[in-house]
């Protein structure tokens, strides 16, 4: 019955929304989770009886019903993302490749260990990217942010971690360290 409405989900999504789906189904059933609030083609049917005004009293409490999983599956996505968003710096940290773009760190120099810290493979990523999930200048600000910030952190503590690093990689550039 899960993979059905699973399915169901899936037929009703637009392609972005099916595409983060999947990369999140994956992650959720590589960690033990079911799918759990997503929306059924019946949900599109009673909608679409609504619109006509043909809904019964029964078939409009089914909506609500259905549409306040819908909304949780939603937030679920979005929670699911932030955590991504959490656990990209403990990668970043985890890795000693300075240098390197945050993007080249990921898909060709360290993919094992991403796929560890946040259970994305370096496909699931590729197809956020796609879809446009990372806002490549904040992403490239957060990046700088987050180097600047772990440089003087190590400075402050007596530790010169990456001795005669001229340039940091920050998500898909590379700038002046200085």
């Amino acid at each position: 019955a899960v993979r059905d409405r699973h399915a169901a989900w899936h037929a009703g999504a637009t392609g972005r929304e099916q595409q983060v789906g999947e990369i999140l189904g994956r992650h959720r059933r590589q960690r033990g989770e079911g799918c759990r609030g997503c929306e059924s083609e019946a949900v599109k049917n009673l909608k679409k009886k609504a619109k006509d005004g043909e809904l019964s009293q029964n078939e409009q409490k089914e909506l609500s019903k259905e549409q306040v999983e819908y909304k949780k599956l939603r937030k679920k996505v979005q929670e699911k993302l932030i955590k991504l968003a959490t656990r990209i710096p403990a990668f970043m940290y985890l890795t000693d490749f300075r240098e390197n773009t945050l993007q080249d760190v990921i898909t060709k120099l360290e993919p094992d260990l991403f796929l560890t810290v946040t259970g994305l493979t370096v496909a699931d990523f590729h197809l956020l990217v796609r879809l446009k999930v990372f806002n490549t200048e904040r992403m490239n600000e957060a990046v700088f942010a987050f180097r600047r910030y772990e440089d003087a952190s190590l400075r402050y503590t007596g530790i010169e971690s990456h001795e005669g690093l001229t340039h940091y990689g920050l998500y898909d550039t590379v700038v002046a360290r200085e």
